[in-house]
């Protein structure tokens, strides 16, 4: 019955519509870019000269589409929303910049996952310098510009790092500007995400919902940050940082900014710091009204199964977390700024799980508060001194949370923290090569549960007949009048198009 309904109600459509449906090739003559399209529509209309664009801008011609995509913008003025096509890579030989107020980048359709069209990292590299940057959000009037559903590859495929800016280089002297739903990975430079400070000006920029990594490599002076932030007011959340190498989230003072709800997690790589709120310059140690909340950093897990009893294992690749939270200069840099601290920042309500050196450390800070930093399911504290480990220094033994309260001066600071004489440079240590030292455990891209199905019990294998004749009347019914509907406001939209003709 149902079948016979849906043939009638098919039919019915085809035969109202015959004729609207109409198979043309048109040019649509952009404002910039021309390209042909094989068009199903009801609307098809006649041409009357540029039309607005209702595709995505393509990646052919190659040797033109640096240039292309940047005169779009350029020329284009506040509020032009560049359009990538879906599945497609973009090879750029040079930034992406945004030139005007409230202007977006963003891929058709706002995909989320590897469908979103990639900005490919392409230009010419020698002797360490060359192109690093996708994308530049940083003009004199860029306020309110958005990068949004995007892949930036920054091709570095285990090159040394070239000079230069970030895989995204945003902020500068703005405000209000909005990146998410991005991945960034493999940048040729320092960092897969930069908020800049510009003039001391930044101000208010949401970094949400992005996958970000891997960034760099843990070979010596090679790593890369996963998110550097040192604008203003701005918000950091919900992002998924997966194998960072220098710091997962690098704060620079960067007053007034939240950092919460984000993941950092490592895998085959060692991580120098989850979270760090170390850097003196630019703010001069200023990290009044940071907040660093609710995240959830791992340190790496072992790679083995888990046998009977067994509460430890080996990691294939020694990686662990150096510092899970790292505040305070001298932890990272020594006495390289002297006495001056980093003050006014608040740490609250993080978990820590895997393997670490140090979960908290802090050293030379002011005025912070630290309160309410948990372990939570499987840890491990380990690592010994490495060859940059200062002969005179004294390095602590890795544990869970440590203080160098010398240097620590008028904070709030949780209980559980083991105090150590010297908290100098704690980034020295190295992970141990080998050994059943990594706590069993998952990471996000593991641990995650999967969608389960299910059949229907006996009881309730499906709908009565009584519905399903409903069902059956209803789709006939709702068919004849879309078809209906559709008929007619076809004819209403060819006669129009017919009398614009001439008036342009």
């Amino acid at each position: 019955m149902i079948n016979r309904a849906l043939f009638f109600a098919t039919a019915l459509l085809v035969s109202v519509s015959n004729g609207a449906l109409e198979k043309r090739r048109r040019t649509f003559q952009h404002r910039r870019a021309v390209v042909g399209l094989n068009e199903d529509t009801l609307f098809t209309g006649y041409s009357m000269g540029v039309h607005p664009r209702a595709d995505c801008e393509p990646a052919d011609p190659l040797n033109t589409l640096t240039d292309r995509l940047n005169t779009l913008l350029n020329s284009s003025g506040a509020g032009y929303v560049l359009p990538l096509c879906p599945n497609v890579q973009y090879f750029i030989q040079a930034p992406i910049l945004f030139a005007a107020q409230d202007q977006e980048i963003s891929t058709v359709g706002y995909p989320t996952g590897d469908d979103r069209a990639t900005l490919v990292v392409s230009g010419p590299v020698s002797n360490g310098q060359g192109h690093t940057t996708a994308v530049d959000g940083t003009c004199q009037n860029c306020s309110g510009v958005k990068l949004r559903n995007i892949q930036i590859n920054g091709t570095r495929a285990g090159a040394s790092p070239t000079n230069g800016g970030a895989n995204i280089e945003m902020g500068g002297s703005n405000s209000n500007q909005l990146i998410e739903y991005v991945h960034s990975f493999d940048p040729r430079s320092w960092s897969c995400l930069h908020l800049a400070e510009g003039a001391f000006s930044c101000n208010n920029v949401t970094v949400q919902n992005n996958d970000i990594g891997p960034c760099g490599s843990d070979a010596f002076q090679e790593w890369a940050d996963g998110i550097s932030v040192s604008c203003m007011n701005s918000l950091v959340r919900n992002n998924m940082i997966n194998n960072p190498t220098d710091g997962g989230i690098v704060l620079f003072g960067a007053p007034g900014t939240v950092v919460e709800n984000n993941t950092i997690w490592v895998e085959t790589m060692t991580l120098l710091g989850g979270i760090n709120m170390v850097d003196y310059d630019p703010w001069n140690g200023n990290y009044s009204n940071t907040i660093v909340r609710n995240n959830n950093i791992r340190g790496g897990f072992a790679t083995e199964t888990a046998e009977a009893g067994e509460s430890k294992g080996v990691n294939n690749n020694d990686a662990i977390v150096k510092i899970g939270i790292a505040i305070g200069p001298r932890t990272w840099f020594g006495d390289r700024y002297f006495n001056n601290v980093s003050q006014s920042g608040t740490v609250l309500n993080n978990q820590l799980t895997g393997a670490f050196g140090y979960g908290v450390a802090i050293s030379s800070a002011s005025n912070f508060t630290v309160q309410g930093n948990v372990l939570v399911g499987n840890t491990s504290f380990i690592g010994s001194n490495g060859p940059n480990c200062s002969s005179t220094d004294v390095t602590p033994s890795p544990a869970p949370f440590v203080q160098d309260q010398s240097t620590v001066q008028s904070s709030n600071i949780q209980g559980g923290f083991q105090i150590i004489p010297d908290g100098n440079s704690l980034t020295c240590i190295i992970p141990p090569d080998g050994g059943d030292y990594w706590p069993f455990g998952g990471n996000p891209s593991s641990s995650g549960s999967s969608p389960t199905s299910g059949t229907p019990s006996s009881s309730h294998s499906g709908l009565s007949g009584g519905a399903k004749a409903g069902i059956a009347i209803g789709v006939i019914l709702g068919v004849a009048a879309v078809a209906t509907l559709t008929y007619f406001v076809r004819n209403w939209a060819v006669k129009r198009a017919r009398a614009s003709v001439g008036r342009y």
